[in-house]
């Protein structure tokens, strides 16, 4: 047992260092080669603090293990939601721009009630539905750049500078390199040991993926979360934790989806209905309306949100393991 713990934790490391340096190696590209700042964090920061849901997510359903794959991308949106965002909302609440939230937040819900459509009624995630995922991802990031490029940022002396100091293109290309390796041997160890941890404790493979897997996987939106907090940047980090959202279900689950289609995990029953449908997806939608609704209307974020969404997630966390 201690073995899996061990490397579980190391696979966790690997997640967490990998998408650092890969994210770091991206940018340094896209600055090197003139992408204005501001499409920079739309893109490659949001899809970078997503790899790790991708890696784990895809080899779960490549191993068979489509528990984890469904269970990841629900268990990451409820996480990015109830804890990270909740953490720095209830630190430092805020006003929020809620033009520039319109597009990820539309497109999160349209698919968020695709993804619930199909649990709700066939409970069989096909090719076909992987397929439009995958579409709908990137139909929101040809209409991301194309929002970014008619309406740019207006650029600051500093950002100007900092574009200035390229990295060395080598350098760049080595830590993309190497972060992808470590993203892709972090996710490996976190599914094989988080299944035997799964079954040496007898909890259903569904409960580790929303759970544990989804906050270790969760980790890069934290750290970013927390270093936009420090420097006074509370929006960026609510930006990139709702664009991690909508990657979670477009990308993570279409990537694995249309690998390795899959049903609902059968597990534990509320009402003798599967758990997942009265309980993993209503907290879903509950929580990113929470988050989002205030800060679409009333364009501020507010400290009573963060408390109530830890509130929740905690509430969350307790029943899983009761269950």
């Amino acid at each position: 047992m201690l073995v899996p713990v061990l490397l579980f934790i190391l696979g966790l490391l690997c997640l967490i260092k990998g998408g650092d340096w890969f994210v770091d190696g991206a940018i340094a590209l896209a600055r090197r080669f003139h992408v204005p700042e501001i499409l920079i964090g739309a893109t490659v920061v949001s899809i970078g603090t997503t790899l790790p849901e991708v890696m784990v997510s895809a080899a779960g359903a490549l191993g068979g293990h489509g528990q984890i794959a469904y269970g990841n991308a629900i268990g990451s949106v409820i996480c990015n939601t109830a804890l990270i965002s909740a953490i720095t909302i209830a630190v430092k609440p805020g006003k929020t721009d809620p033009k520039s939230l319109r597009l990820p937040v539309a497109f999160f819900f349209i698919a968020a009630f695709l993804f619930a459509g199909v649990a709700y009624t066939t409970g069989q995630f096909t090719r076909p539905v992987g397929i439009v995922l995958l579409a709908l991802f990137a139909a929101y990031m040809t209409m991301s750049v194309l929002s970014l490029k008619k309406n740019p940022a207006p650029s600051k002396p500093e950002e100007a500078d900092e574009a200035g100091e390229d990295m060395p293109l080598g350098k760049s290309i080595l830590l993309l390199v190497i972060g992808a390796a470590l993203i892709a041997v972090g996710a490996r160890l976190l599914v094989d040991n988080g299944t035997k941890i799964a079954e040496a404790l007898g909890v259903p493979e569904s409960v580790i993926a929303l759970t544990f897997v989804a906050l270790g996987t969760s980790l890069p939106e934290l750290v970013t979360a927390i270093t936009s907090l420090v420097k006074g940047h509370g929006s960026l980090s609510l930006g990139n934790v709702i664009g991690a959202n909508l990657f979670n279900l477009v990308l993570v689950s279409g990537l694995s989806i249309t690998l390795a289609p899959f049903g609902i995990p059968e597990g534990s029953k509320i009402a003798g209905i599967n758990a997942s449908l009265v309980l993993d997806l209503p907290v879903m939608f509950f929580v990113m309306a929470l988050l989002t609704i205030p800060a679409l209307r009333k364009g501020r974020l507010y400290r009573a949100q963060g408390i109530i969404l830890l509130a929740v997630y905690a509430a969350f966390c307790v029943i899983q393991f009761s269950m």
